[in-house]
């Protein structure tokens, strides 16, 4: 298969397009910092008391919290 290594696209394109990318970044940030602050067991409990979500989704959203807390992005903090 041949992949291209390089894409040609408007300047306009180009802007919004890392206008957007930052923006990500922001709310990502934002969100690791507001809501992984609190204890995981807190958290997963918040989640568990409301009885809309099943144990495998809990198991899988500490799952994912843990991993978050380990990335580079929570560690550039």
């Amino acid at each position: 298969m041949f992949y291209m290594t390089t894409i040609t696209i408007p300047k306009s394109e180009y802007l919004k397009l890392m206008h957007q990318a930052k923006a990500y970044q922001k709310i990502a940030e934002n969100f690791a910092s507001q809501i992984i602050e609190k204890p995981l067991v807190s958290v997963i409990e918040n989640f568990r008391s409301t009885e809309k979500y099943k144990e495998e989704f809990l198991f899988d959203l500490e799952d994912g919290l843990k991993d978050l807390r380990k990335s580079k992005l929570w560690k550039s903090r």
